[in-house]
């Protein structure tokens, strides 16, 4: 049987107008009320419709999560932190997995727009998508250009190339190479290699380049691809612009008897607690996960109480190194 709002009501023992009131955080009321209103609602697990909120021009306390796939460490820790923070300050979260496709980001889109949710935080890196510039809706992007006027969050990628390749050079590596993604999408993580390669330029040392297009390859695909640049490039220093890249290459160069690092120093990118408690040997430049939740949540509840709120381009947050057994 449905639970009504008149049901708890007369559980309640007052009007169903003040468990309206109740609901909605409105009118002037006891105490005493709220707390016999939340009773009856919890014994009775009524749960307030959300969407029928929207149609009377209510907030309906959700936020709708756009992100690649929570599978991936580092998604999944950023997703983790972005939802709890939420539900602290009274928002459930609905989660959607873009699965890097375009058309079922579109899809959760038009979903989230129809439920009215208050705002979204979207992380997916699908390419061609209008919608974003369309909706009328607080958004905020992280790591990813939407439109012009949703603000960006994410990590000074810029700074952790830079520092990354740095730290190579500075362990001895002066055959310093890059294992990077497509740089097709117009997203702020293709500053990672623009850092490394103003490195390179400052101390005259040549850029070697290698993209493999990780999001769309098998591992079995990507291990290939590694064993095959180990195997022809004469190499002594590699940045990963990823940590999980990192881990494939560190497997790889044990297989073939690449001592690391001796033979090959590896740096990844990401530095997230799985990777630190799981991969305490690797060096990485760790981003700022907590940070992240924090500024994303702040903008977005800015935009929500304000839509018209000024707010910058982009929000770059600082990395820091790192330092394992691999360099």
């Amino acid at each position: 049987m449905t639970i009504k709002l008149t049901d708890v009501a007369k559980k309640a023992g007052v009007s169903p107008t003040t468990v309206s009131r109740v609901i909605n955080n409105y009118g002037s009321l006891s105490q005493k009320t709220i707390d016999k209103v939340h009773a009856a609602m919890k014994e009775l697990n009524y749960q307030p419709n959300s969407l029928a909120r929207s149609l009377q021009g209510k907030n309906t306390q959700l936020i709708g999560l756009i992100f690649p796939t929570v599978a991936h460490p580092f998604y999944g820790e950023l997703v983790e932190l972005l939802e709890s923070k939420l539900f602290e300050l009274g928002y459930r979260s609905i989660l959607c997995d873009s699965a890097n496709n375009k058309e079922k980001e579109r899809n959760y889109l038009n979903m989230l727009a129809a439920n009215k949710v208050d705002g979204i935080i979207a992380g997916a890196h699908n390419l061609g998508i209008n919608e974003y510039e369309k909706l009328q809706m607080p958004i905020v992007s992280f790591d990813r250009y939407l439109a012009d006027d949703i603000p960006i969050v994410g990590s000074d990628n810029f700074q952790g190339g830079y520092l990354a390749t740095e730290n190579l050079y500075l362990k001895g590596a002066r055959k310093i190479a890059i294992l990077t993604g497509s740089q097709e999408s117009a997203s702020p993580t293709n500053d990672r290699l623009a850092g490394y390669l103003q490195f390179l330029k400052e101390h005259n040392l040549s850029p070697i380049v290698h993209q493999i297009r990780s999001m769309a390859r098998s591992t079995a695909m990507k291990n290939l691809d590694i064993k095959r640049i180990l195997t022809s490039e004469e190499t002594d220093g590699l940045f990963c612009t990823d940590d999980l890249t990192a881990i494939l290459v560190m497997n790889q160069a044990h297989a073939l008897g690449i001592n690391i690092p001796d033979d090959l120093k590896i740096i990844g990118y990401d530095g997230t607690k799985f990777i630190q408690n799981y991969f305490p040997q690797l060096s990485t430049i760790a981003q700022p996960m907590s940070d992240f939740a924090d500024v994303l949540v702040d903008l977005l509840l800015q935009r929500i109480k304000d839509a018209d709120k000024k707010l910058e381009t982009n929000y770059l947050l600082p990395v820091k190194l790192i330092q394992g057994q691999t360099t």
